[in-house]
């Protein structure tokens, strides 16, 4: 079966649920509101592709390639970012629900989550050095011997970053939420004083 070369095409409200994407290669392609839920995108490579205000959720990520790709008004649920092709592997978030994601192993340097939930999302092991967390909603994610030196999560709330299990050197995080770093211990922190 021949592989697709599809550039510079713009796909608008299409239901990939029902109909497959073709394998192959996609490059500066968009994608406007399109429903990708459970579709499956195993073995399909996105090169400078932009997807907004699409449905991803549940899509099956086996060897898929992201390469430079925006994600902005997306519903992407419980995906397996771990299981996509790692060379290469790039892109950024701006105002989409990542809730139940799993970033487990992947190496995503200097990615941007903007104005993103990021609730319950597994970053395991994950390389998150140089990363920028603006206004993201991080509650129950887990960071668990994640490398988030040089991070920036200034603006990001509600998270639980253990220091003696993460590498947090020259990560920046904002007084009000710095909290978020002690949870392991505890304790009572009165801010009245």
């Amino acid at each position: 079966m021949a592989h697709a070369f599809v550039e510079n095409k713009t796909f608008d409200k299409n239901n990939l649920t029902q109909s497959t994407l073709a394998k192959g290669e996609y490059e500066n392609c968009r994608f406007n509101n399109s429903d990708l839920s459970n579709a499956d995108l195993s073995e399909i490579k996105f090169v400078g592709c932009e997807f907004t205000a699409c449905n991803l959720s549940l899509a099956k990520l086996n060897n898929t390639a992201f390469k430079d790709v925006s994600f902005r008004d997306c519903k992407m649920l419980g995906l397996q970012f771990g299981n996509c092709y790692e060379f290469g592997l790039s892109f950024s978030f701006d105002n989409c629900t990542l809730d139940h994601c799993s970033f487990y192993q992947t190496k995503i340097k200097k990615t941007t989550f903007a104005k993103t939930k990021l609730q319950e999302v597994d970053f395991t092991e994950c390389d998150l050095t140089g990363s920028v967390f603006e206004n993201c909603n991080l509650t129950g994610a887990i960071f668990d011997h994640t490398i988030l030196e040089k991070a920036d999560l200034r603006t990001s709330y509600n998270y639980s970053i253990d220091p003696e299990i993460n590498r947090i050197k020259k990560a920046k995080f904002s007084l009000s939420e710095v909290v978020g770093l002690l949870d392991r211990y505890d304790i009572e922190i009165d801010n009245a004083s």
